[in-house]
C-alpha cells in the first residue's frame, strides 16, 4: 500500500502500529478490523482491510488505469497476481520472515518450500518481461515486490533469482519510490 502510494503520489496518513507488540490486537485496531490484521485503511466512511483491496481502492478511488485497468483482460492479469500475493507470497517468503524476524510458530520447512516455487515461477515471468501484468508496472507489482525483497529476512536467499533481483531493481528506480525498512 505504501509503495503503491508513493509511486502515484496519493497522500497518506500513516499512522504506525506496534505489531511485534500486538496493537493490531488491541480493542482500537480490532475496532478497525475485527480479524486483527494490518494493513487497514480509512478513508471517511469507509474502512478497508485487505493490502490488495486497499490497492484496488486506491487505484480506482484516484482513477489510476495504468495501474488497474479497467478492461476486463487487464484487470484479470493483475487480479492474477494480486491473488499470488495473497496466496503463495503470503505462504512463502512472507511467512518464513514471520517465523525468522517475529518468532511466528509456522512450518518453516514449507513456507522455504512455498518460497521456493513461487521464485522460480516468478523467475520464470520476469525472465521474459520487465512486469508482472501488463509490461508496465501496475498495483500487482506494488502487492508482491515487498515481500519478495524482504524474503532474504527469512532466510529466503535470491540470489538464484537475477530476473527478479532486476525487477526490484527496476521498481526502485520508478520515480516516486521511497526506500522502506529492508528495501533500500
Amino acid at each position: 500500500m505504501r509503495l503503491f502510494a508513493a509511486l502515484a503520489n496519493i497522500e497518506l496518513d500513516i499512522v504506525p502500529v506496534d505489531y511485534i507488540n500486538g496493537e493490531h490486537k488491541s480493542d482500537a485496531m480490532l475496532a478497525l478490523n475485527p480479524w486483527g490484521e494490518i494493513p487497514v485503511l480509512t478513508d471517511g466512511d469507509i474502512t478497508l482491510r485487505d493490502a490488495q483491496a486497499i490497492l484496488i481502492y486506491l487505484a480506482r478511488k484516484h482513477d489510476l488505469e495504468s495501474w488497474l485497468p479497467a478492461d476486463a483482460q487487464g484487470m484479470a492479469e493483475v487480479q492474477q497476481w494480486l491473488s499470488v500475493a495473497s496466496n503463495e507470497i503470503q505462504h512463502g517468503p512472507n511467512a518464513a520472515r514471520l517465523v525468522d524476524k517475529f518468532g511466528y510458530a509456522l512450518d518453516k520447512a514449507t513456507t522455504l518450500n512455498t518460497s521456493e516455487r513461487i521464485l522460480t515461477l516468478l523467475e520464470q515471468r520476469l525472465s521474459a518481461h520487465d512486469w508482472l501484468a501488463l509490461e508496465r508496472p501496475t498495483i500487482a507489482d506494488c502487492a508482491v515486490m515487498p515481500y519478495v525483497a524482504l524474503a532474504p529476512e527469512g532466510g529466503v536467499s535470491l540470489s538464484d533469482y537475477p530476473a527478479v533481483n532486476r525487477w526490484i531493481a527496476r521498481i526502485k528506480e520508478l520515480p516516486g519510490f521511497e526506500p522502506m525498512p529492508g528495501v533500500e
